[in-house]
């Protein structure tokens, strides 16, 4: 079975054809909660981010002009309740929120717990980057877009999001290297 295209499915969509909106749903689904509870690391609120960015979608299916991407054009959505976000919630979330991986085809539980506790220190650490950078270090890494793409989802430059990025990754070592979370191999001359 061939698999619709986005524009397609739009098209159905927009014509009142409900099968087609909900393929549309589970095909980004997954990719959006796991956007949104990276954003804002807690499970209940990702949820509740996921279900306000598809009824975003759904009241402005209409305005896709197919200029971009429809991907590229919905994670700029999700992007703008991400924001919204922020500004009604400004405390910071919980880490004992974060659900904790467990890798069960390893034998070293000690690995798994020492990979988990660097996992939810990179966590932490994004929640103490501004906004932008938290979301062009999302974008990057988790979403693997390219600055191109984080420019046109950000409206940024492509060269501000390189500067975002870099000093992103800047803060985060730093941030890791404070907390001993990772070591630094100083050479001397």
């Amino acid at each position: 079975m061939f698999e619709r295209s986005d524009e397609t499915l739009i098209a159905q969509a927009l014509k009142g054809k409900k099968s087609a909106w909900l393929t549309l749903v589970k095909r980004y689904e997954k990719n959006l909660y796991n956007y949104a509870l990276r954003m804002v690391n807690n499970p209940a609120d990702a949820m509740d981010l996921m279900q306000d960015i598809f009824i975003a979608l759904f009241r402005n299916l209409s305005k896709f002009r197919g200029e971009c991407p429809f991907k590229n054009w919905l994670f700029k959505i999700a992007h703008y309740r991400c924001l919204e976000y922020y500004r009604r919630k400004r405390p910071m979330q919980s880490l004992d929120d974060v659900p904790e991986q467990e890798d069960e085809e390893s034998v070293c539980l000690e690995k798994n717990l020492q990979i988990q506790q660097q996992s939810s220190a990179l966590l932490e650490a994004m929640q103490h980057l501004p906004v932008k950078q938290k979301l062009v270090v999302e974008l990057k890494f988790f979403q693997q877009c390219t600055f191109e793409d984080i420019s046109q989802q950000l409206g940024i430059s492509t060269n501000t999001a390189k500067s975002q990025l870099y000093s992103a990754l800047d803060k985060l070592k730093l941030h890791l290297v404070d907390n001993q979370i990772i070591k630094v191999e100083v050479e001397y001359v």
